[in-house]
């Protein structure tokens, strides 16, 4: 039991108790029934706690979805929460598989998607505390992304994704190697939404799905 519940719990109880007690004694019956009425009592406190936190919590998942979300709301996640803000655009934009795999050994690649072309995404995150503030995203991180993307990842599309900017090399560099990058500017775009990501970016390759195919399978799912 957590110790706020057994707080309220406790300071529930010992206003109940006297009054049961009485009561009970009045009607003849022994200290033993007061204590189980107490447990009980307190028991059913806990329950409609921990049922209200519930509600509570409920509530702040509702808020997190990627509904009218700002780029200042982006400035206040942690990394491995912003990490979960990009994945979870994705899905709102009809990407399948979208998954957070950043961490140890995470070999580049924070998210990875498949978008509704069949395109296989592959995104590694900078968050920066102090947003365009913060340090520019240089080309050494880069680089790791441009040998992990594709080759380990099987990535169709590269890219790196920041609540900052990015240098003036590491922008000419991507631009060298074929990698999209997503600044401060431009995620506050996407995050505000409706346009997916795959509408903001230039020079994406071809669509592994013809349009014909994509919407032959959007038929046999509708039935």
């Amino acid at each position: 039991m957590d110790t706020v519940g057994l707080f309220v719990a406790a300071a529930f109880v010992c206003g109940l108790v006297p009054q049961a007690r009485q009561w009970l004694e009045r009607h003849g019956l022994g200290i033993t029934t007061v204590a189980v009425v107490a447990v009980t009592a307190g028991a059913i406190t806990l329950l409609l706690v921990k049922a209200g936190r519930l509600v509570v919590s409920t509530s702040s998942t509702r808020r997190r979805q990627p509904e009218g979300w700002d780029i200042l709301y982006l400035d206040r996640l942690h990394h491995g929460e912003f990490e979960d803000a990009v994945r979870d655009l994705l899905i709102r934009d009809g990407a399948s598989g979208a998954v957070r795999v950043g961490g140890a050994g995470d070999n580049g690649a924070d998210v990875k998607a498949t978008d509704p072309v069949g395109r296989r995404w592959v995104i590694q995150c900078k968050h920066r505390r102090d947003g365009i503030r913060g340090a520019a995203v240089g080309t050494p991180d880069l680089h790791v992304l441009n040998g992990t993307g594709r080759p380990v990842h099987q990535g169709d599309v590269v890219v790196l994704v920041t609540n900052g900017r990015f240098t003036a090399p590491a922008r000419e560099f991507a631009r060298s190697q074929n990698l999209h990058l997503v600044d401060r500017e431009l995620l506050g775009v996407w995050a505000a939404g409706p346009r997916p990501l795959w509408t903001l970016l230039a020079r994406l390759p071809a669509p592994r799905h013809s349009s014909r195919s994509l919407r032959n399978r959007r038929l046999r799912v509708g039935g």
